[in-house]
């Protein structure tokens, strides 16, 4: 594990915004469901999409205060290099203002999959961290996450045997990265929200049914970013040269403003 100073500062920090959201009610769309496309050279069950993926957003949650958050992390001070592009959180986020950020999203998944644009390698050996807080800023999972050996995006799980995600509670995750941990500067990082929502009965009965690209359409349409990124980020581990699934990615990441990590490569999860 990690020096815990620099997270007890982020912890200290993310208590400002543990007045988040009670519970919520989500309405969500009906989808368009995607026409089935006969080619498939990669023996997947997928189809070619009939309009672009997009991602919609939901409304932010009506409360006194909002999620804030990091979704880029520059190294503006400290041993921190300066690179392009910067530590990325691949979420949702929007601007109220041009200094404040809001960062977060939805998942229908107890355990879900956050997904990361890390620019540095395992040849750096910075100390590097993942933490998820409850709404009372209670850190309920934590762990030390091993750089890949090139700059990438990664996938961070949250393990079975963990805390499951509570329906309708809003999470705050933390990714960190300290560039030099003997130094009392604070790492960079990332930060969002994240919750768990129910989806309605006749849109479950639809996933039943459908292949796994319409499923990652489905997921965007109805505002629910994890789950859609999630299954897209694992199709194309699994078909890299699928010129659909590239589409794809392509406009689901556009859809929420990081086009600059569309060309970054996605780092293989290890067991």
């Amino acid at each position: 594990m990690s020096n815990l100073k620099p997270i007890k500062l982020l912890v200290a920090i993310a208590v400002g915004y543990t007045s988040l959201l009670g519970g919520n009610s989500w309405v969500l769309a009906k989808p368009t469901v995607s026409s089935p496309n006969p080619r498939n050279t990669n023996n997947v069950p997928l189809i070619t999409p009939t309009k672009k993926t997009h991602f919609a957003q939901v409304p932010l949650p009506s409360s006194e205060r909002r999620p804030g958050g990091r979704v880029r992390g520059g190294a503006k001070r400290g041993s921190c290099p300066s690179v392009e592009p910067q530590l990325t959180a691949l979420v949702p986020f929007t601007e109220d203002v041009p200094t404040v950020t809001n960062v977060w999203g939805l998942t229908t998944q107890a355990h879900p999959t956050f997904l990361f644009y890390v620019p540095y390698s395992q040849d750096s050996g910075y100390p590097t961290e993942f933490v998820l807080q409850d709404q009372d800023a209670n850190i309920i999972y934590q762990k030390a996450i091993a750089l890949p050996e090139k700059p990438g995006i990664i996938s961070v799980s949250l393990p079975t045997d963990a805390v499951a995600l509570a329906l309708d509670k809003q999470y705050r995750w933390f990714f960190t990265v300290e560039c030099d941990h003997k130094k009392p500067s604070p790492p960079i990082y990332v930060e969002g929200v994240i919750q768990r929502v129910q989806l309605k009965p006749a849109t479950l009965k639809q996933l039943e049914t459908s292949s796994p690209l319409q499923k990652i359409d489905i997921y965007a349409e109805n505002g629910i970013w994890f789950d859609s990124a999630e299954l897209l980020f694992q199709l194309r581990q699994q078909n890299p040269r699928d010129t659909t699934l590239a589409e794809k990615w392509r406009n689901l990441l556009t859809s929420i403003k990081l086009d600059d990590i569309i060309p970054k490569p996605l780092i293989s999860s290890k067991p």
